[in-house]
């Protein structure tokens, strides 16, 4: 017998053998029968962006264990494998990867479909690759490590099946009312262009600086009186979307602009100074670096900030988006110079880093500039580019995850003894009773149970979730829209609810008969896609998050929605 261990003379003869005697392989009639317990872990489906590494061996080693365990133990388990799609991860790969061979990336790809060629389709073909190569790579190194998974039933995040129950959970949400499209603030990526979830946003102390910049007051007619108001602000280059300034009502040296309005410099946009209890009183001996560092006036930019956002919503400010999808300043995007005959023309097109520059030394050149102080504060950044996300006003899909189907019946899961706050017990307890068929109240539980806070916490403030990703590779919006006068008019309606009834759905966006938008979610269906295609209806270019299939991978990779 050999002194050292040589697995290459052992391990591809062993494997051979678990492979032809199906040893892997899970038999659910044996569960049905009543000859065994079932016992079932669904890999987390490993990224296809690269080979696997340490972190995932000791994960799947222990997994193996836990299965090898139980499959001794007389249980019938599954152990499931597969892959997860990582839009975003992966589009941003190959677009990289392109780069690196000289190429314009998907920028290339995206120009040809402006121009009416099939740049999508092509780009999607080279992602494909992408993954099959990297797929393959992952198969193999689990199976080297030996890995006892079901290898008959591996799946992919988008492979048909995936997709099927996609679109299945899609339409059921949409058709009652629990997905939306709305115009809001998004964290937004202006490297791949795209937004982001809340938990894609990584937050990193940055060193940088209070800018003090002054604001002229004015009167009814527009005149300068020789007042001014000092806005403090870490982001001077989003002035030029302001559309209010605050301050706190109870400040009593501040409070008596309050109705009063200011001329933003070099812009000439007039705007009103509002009372809100938002504004922070400025106290430069205060131990809060909020009250040390604020001025008492407010600059409002509800189009680039999201606690502004929630002032311009309180008070119906105007929403000025000024910034293109790279966040270079663009009059393109919401911003109407023209035909608002406003200034500022001399920094569109900038970068927001120049624009910053040359906001600051503008400023600074008309004595407006009161003073510039270094502030170390956190700021968001992408977690796939790394640089900073801007807060980005655009029309994107939300599930509504705030509703009582979705977060109340998540919350009245957990059992009873292991909800931790008063206020969320009274809360859970007020309300009906999980509204799914079949479920169980109340018989979730954690282990250790000190996670249950968490879930508790983390559930209890939560944002309607944005799903929508302006992305390519991925599963794509199944909504296709038309005005709803044409849909109406033309008779399409009539021929969808007389031949795909059950197929379709549809909701109008919020506007006047004229302006008024229908989206038509459908199930999967060649006619009816062609159908809509053929009548001019256009299918929204975005792809989803990629969590809108990874979260659905314990019930779609058993044949859900369709499995019993």
């Amino acid at each position: 017998m050999s002194k050292a261990y040589d697995p290459a003379a052992t391990e591809p003869a062993m494997w051979s053998k678990w492979m032809d005697s199906g040893a892997f392989h899970a038999d659910p009639s044996r569960v049905l029968d009543g000859d065994a317990r079932p016992y079932c872990i669904l890999i987390p489906p490993p990224n296809v962006t690269a080979a696997l590494h340490l972190g995932h061996a000791l994960n799947n080693s222990i997994q193996d264990i836990l299965i090898r365990a139980h499959r001794m133990k007389g249980y019938e388990t599954l152990w499931m494998p597969g892959t997860d799609h990582a839009g975003i991860a992966t589009q941003t790969m190959v677009d990289k990867k392109l780069k690196g061979e000289g190429k314009a990336g998907i920028a290339e790809y995206k120009k040809k479909e402006l121009e009416g060629g099939n740049g999508r389709d092509e780009f999607i073909g080279l992602v494909q690759e992408f993954k099959d190569e990297f797929e393959g790579r992952i198969t193999h190194q689990l199976q080297t490590m030996g890995c006892s998974c079901d290898w008959e039933r591996q799946r992919f995040t988008m492979d048909d099946i995936c997709a099927r129950a996609v679109r299945e959970a899609f339409f059921r949400l949409f058709k009652d009312g629990l997905i939306y499209r709305g115009k809001r603030l998004v964290n937004w990526d202006p490297v791949t262009q795209t937004a982001l979830a809340d938990d894609e946003v990584e937050m990193n102390d940055v060193d940088g600086f209070f800018w003090y910049l002054r604001y002229p007051v004015v009167d009814d007619a527009g005149n300068e009186t020789g007042e001014h108001v000092t806005v403090a602000t870490t982001r001077p280059e989003t002035y030029l979307g302001d559309t209010g300034v605050a301050v706190n009502p109870k400040d009593p040296n501040h409070a008596k602009f309050i109705g009063k309005h200011v001329k933003l410099p070099f812009v000439g946009r007039i705007i009103p100074i509002i009372g809100d209890d938002y504004v922070v009183m400025a106290d430069p001996e205060s131990s809060d670096s909020k009250a040390k560092f604020a001025s008492g006036f407010l600059k409002v930019t509800p189009a680039h900030d999201p606690n502004d956002y929630m002032i311009g919503q309180r008070h119906d400010l105007e929403m000025i988006n000024i910034m293109a999808p790279d966040a270079s300043i663009s009059d393109q995007h919401g911003w109407e110079r023209a035909e608002n005959k406003e200034g500022g023309e001399q920094f569109v097109g900038l970068s927001r880093e120049d624009a910053r520059v040359a906001i600051e030394q503008a400023f600074r050149d008309a004595n407006l500039l009161e003073a510039k102080k270094p502030h170390n504060h956190a700021v968001g950044h992408s977690y796939r580019s790394h640089v900073p996300v801007e807060p980005y006003l655009s029309d994107q899909w939300y599930c509504k995850v705030t509703d009582d189907k979705l977060r109340g019946n998540a919350q009245r899961a957990l059992n009873p003894e292991q909800r931790t706050e008063q206020s969320i017990k009274d809360w859970v307890e007020s309300r009906p009773k999980m509204m799914t068929d079949g479920s169980n109240d109340g018989t979730m539980s954690f282990y250790p149970s000190r996670y249950a806070k968490t879930y508790e916490t983390w559930h209890d403030n939560l944002r309607d979730w944005c799903i929508s990703r302006q992305l390519w590779w991925g599963h794509r919006i199944p909504v296709w829209s038309i005005p709803n006068k044409e849909l109406v008019q033309s008779g399409l309606l009539d021929t969808l609810e007389s031949k795909f009834t059950g197929q379709f759905a549809y909701k109008t966006s919020d506007s006047d008969w004229d302006e008024e938008v229908a989206f038509i979610c459908t199930l999967p269906n060649d006619d009816l896609e062609q159908l809509l295609t053929n009548s001019g209806a256009q299918q929204d270019p975005d792809v989803l998050d990629t969590w809108c299939s990874s979260a659905l991978w314990p019930l779609s990779t058993r044949g859900g929605p369709d499995a019993s």
